[in-house]
């Protein structure tokens, strides 16, 4: 996965609480087998006025001009500000999957289900817990000032506004070590390649006879 470093990016607010992965990513979108495809159906129930299916293609949908990602001022955002208990709902990775497709790489709220924090950081996004009154006045700030973006400062652990000021966050210390240099669970797994080889090749040289049933 892409490394996270700092990364400065349009916010888009949505200003909801509770918002479950069903809304992130609805069900019938669950269904292909494949790891990719999952931007243009984010949000997909608010984001569209027509039901949408998995294959239709998003240029004969019907988009909401209410819902926020439509918004010509939140084009290419690339951080997500939201409420209290963000990702709620069943577990599906697809939803980190639908975020980071879509183009963010930062989220940001008071608080997340455990699960979708979890896997927001193997998808190499940045799910960022703050205090609910400074969310509250990102709020305000988003929506007083168009084109507002945010730095995140990872390496630093800090949220920098525009106008200097900083806002520090925790993360837990290998999860920052993952994100910053790219490491999912694949990628750790395979610095150990090396010696993963040299196992196997021992083991076949000691016990021959488990080539014949692999």
């Amino acid at each position: 996965m892409d490394k996270f470093t700092i990364h400065k990016g349009l916010v888009a607010p949505l200003d909801r609480e509770n918002v479950d992965t069903d809304a992130i990513i609805p069900k019938q979108f669950l269904k292909s087998i494949r790891k990719t495809g999952f931007g243009p159906t984010l949000f997909d129930e608010w984001r569209y006025l027509d039901h949408g299916e998995p294959g239709q293609d998003p240029a004969s949908r019907k988009p909401n001009p209410d819902f926020v990602l439509n918004q010509p001022r939140y084009a290419g955002a690339s951080v997500l500000l939201a409420r209290r208990n963000f990702g709620c709902g069943s577990s599906r990775e697809h939803a980190p999957w639908a975020l980071q497709q879509y183009g963010f790489r930062a989220l940001i709220a008071p608080s997340y289900a455990d699960i979708f924090f979890n896997n927001c950081f193997k998808n190499g996004v940045l799910p960022i817990v703050l205090p609910e009154s400074t969310v509250s006045r990102l709020f305000d700030e988003v929506n007083a000032f168009p084109g507002y973006e945010l730095t995140v400062d990872l390496e630093r652990q800090v949220v920098v506004k525009p106008q200097g000021e900083e806002l520090a966050f925790e993360v837990q210390p290998f999860r920052k070590y993952c994100l910053l240099n790219g490491f999912d669970d694949i990628g750790l797994t395979l610095r150990q390649a090396d010696k993963i080889k040299a196992y196997e090749a021992e083991r076949l040289a000691t016990k021959p006879w488990l080539a014949q049933t692999l």
